[in-house]
């Protein structure tokens, strides 16, 4: 695995830019996570306080040791931690049947547990930033047919702020308002994404955590800002 960039550190956490296609914790079947090849870059255990899911990529904070890892914890719990995502759509959001360039989605999500699944509220705030159509050229199965038909994609760059931090919950709001990420195949759209990735390039999924205010110790704020992968543009 490439080296992971950190882009600040201080005496309890580092800030870092996780690659898309990093599981940020171990178990079966993934050989390299985030918690351990970190640990061997930083040259000490480290330990999350947070998660993104594997195909996400971004900013993320990591705690240098355990005591550490409960302060910041509890920070991003009580909101201290302010998370921001950008991500790109297919179509754009639509609210109470409209279409809106900014709002909050408050559908609740379920967790499941077992065999049963528990109901969480979600909070997601949105502003459309960008929309734009691409027509692609689709050709037909059918080889006697060497023609294409035009067909138009319309993308949406969202940027998200958090209210909840529930699992995959950016991902479950867009595609309930209408506008699933690109690339997502377990909440998105599978046809556009097939689509998009033959005609298109795009075989990541476009979720990026691209902002995070920390709080510090003399009472300020810092903000970290990334801008997403190349392949975000397309």
């Amino acid at each position: 695995m490439n080296k992971i960039p950190v882009l600040f550190e201080d005496d309890e956490i580092f800030v870092i830019n996780k690659p898309a296609g990093v599981a940020v914790q171990g178990g079966q079947g993934i050989a390299h996570p985030l918690d351990e090849e970190f640990s061997k870059q930083a040259g000490f255990k480290v330990h999350l306080v947070h998660r993104l899911d594997k195909e996400t990529c971004g900013l993320m904070v990591v705690a240098k040791n355990s005591k550490a890892a409960s302060k910041w914890i509890d920070l991003i719990a009580s909101k201290q931690v302010q998370k921001e995502y950008t991500a790109i759509c297919f179509g754009e959001p639509v609210i109470n049947g409209k279409k809106q360039k900014s709002g909050t989605i408050s559908d609740s999500v379920f967790k499941k547990n077992g065999k049963t699944q528990r109901e969480q509220t979600a909070v997601t705030q949105f502003e459309v930033q960008n929309v734009k159509t691409i027509e692609i050229p689709v050709f037909s199965d059918n080889p006697e047919e060497k023609t294409s038909k035009l067909i138009p994609l319309t993308f949406s760059k969202i940027h998200l702020k958090l209210g909840t931090g529930r699992m995959h919950q950016i991902r479950i709001h867009l595609a309930s308002a209408g506008s699933p990420i690109c690339g997502d195949d377990k909440h998105g759209n599978f046809k556009l994404n097939k689509l998009a990735k033959k005609y298109l390039k795009i075989k990541n999924l476009l979720l990026c955590s691209s902002s995070l205010s920390i709080p510090e110790k003399d009472g300020k704020t810092r903000v970290i800002e990334i801008e997403p992968p190349s392949y975000f543009s397309f």
